[in-house]
């Protein structure tokens, strides 16, 4: 029997539709072992809307299991917008013993109004949020942080953490923020003025990640000269994002994985020290 072949103009028509839906699907199941470990969690996890004049943050807050009052970490995704491994890694926080808050800084900006999941993909997210206001940003995190801070559960300690492009966010609202206990940089860039800074900064690179790890002796020097604390550490091996990519059950790199479990310990360990 002879095979018919579609018309080139069908088969186009279907092969632009099949690439339309793998960008849909992809990036909802390509983080799908990061919302299961996030399902599983028993620590109370909620959606809060934080409002900022005349903006709306949705918010993702998680709660730690403790007696008594906790200290506050406002979380800081990566130019991936608010992904489940970001929530996920509020949930770890949180776990430590801490009211973890993670503003979708993308809340607003996508399609209908929406937030980082309204994006169909990857892409269009990470374009969305490089175009972000830089300033309008440092006033979302600043909100989040007061919302948190007003909550029964906080006693009154308040630190950052960023990954990625919240790394360079997480620096930059260090020289904000006065009331900052402690600003932890996940593989992130230097802001040019560090002068208001008043909170010590922890760094956290990777080795292969020239790009950013470069940065780091210059970042030194700069802190140093302006009488304040900076502390960095290189993974070697590890490439940039090993935060995420030490548990993606698709990571082919080990170097990634002793990074992420080396410095959560450090996070951990510089937390408890606030």
């Amino acid at each position: 029997m002879k095979t018919r072949l579609l018309p080139r103009t069908v088969f186009c028509a279907l092969l632009a539709l099949c690439c339309a839906l793998e960008l849909a699907v992809t990036p909802a199941q390509a983080q799908d072992w990061a919302k299961k470990i996030l399902d599983k969690s028993p620590r109370h996890q909620q959606w809060v809307k934080i409002h900022n004049g005349n903006r709306t943050i949705d918010t993702f807050v998680v709660y730690p299991e403790v007696k008594g009052k906790a200290p506050v970490v406002v979380l800081i995704h990566e130019i991936f917008g608010l992904s489940d491994w970001a929530r996920s890694m509020a949930d770890d926080l949180a776990a430590a013993g801490y009211i973890v808050v993670a503003p979708d800084l993308l809340s607003g900006e996508g399609p209908n109004g929406g937030g980082s999941s309204a994006f169909l993909d990857r892409d269009a997210r990470v374009k969305a949020v490089s175009e972000l206001d830089p300033n309008q940003v440092i006033s979302d995190l600043n909100a989040a942080a007061d919302w948190a801070l007003k909550q029964p559960a906080a006693n009154g300690k308040l630190a950052v953490v960023g990954f990625c492009w919240g790394g360079g966010k997480s620096f930059a609202f260090a020289t904000q923020r006065k009331d900052l206990t402690a600003a932890f940089v996940f593989y992130g860039t230097t802001p040019p003025d560090v002068s208001g800074i008043t909170a010590p900064v922890y760094g956290f690179y990777a080795g292969n990640d020239a790009r950013i790890s470069a940065t780091v002796p210059a970042t030194r020097e700069t802190m140093k000269s302006a009488g304040k604390k900076y502390d960095a550490v290189i993974y070697p091996g590890a490439g940039h994002g090993f935060m995420r990519a030490g548990e993606d059950p698709e990571n082919t790199n080990p170097a990634n994985v002793t990074a992420r479990k080396e410095g959560l310990a450090r996070l951990e360990k510089l937390l408890k020290s606030m």
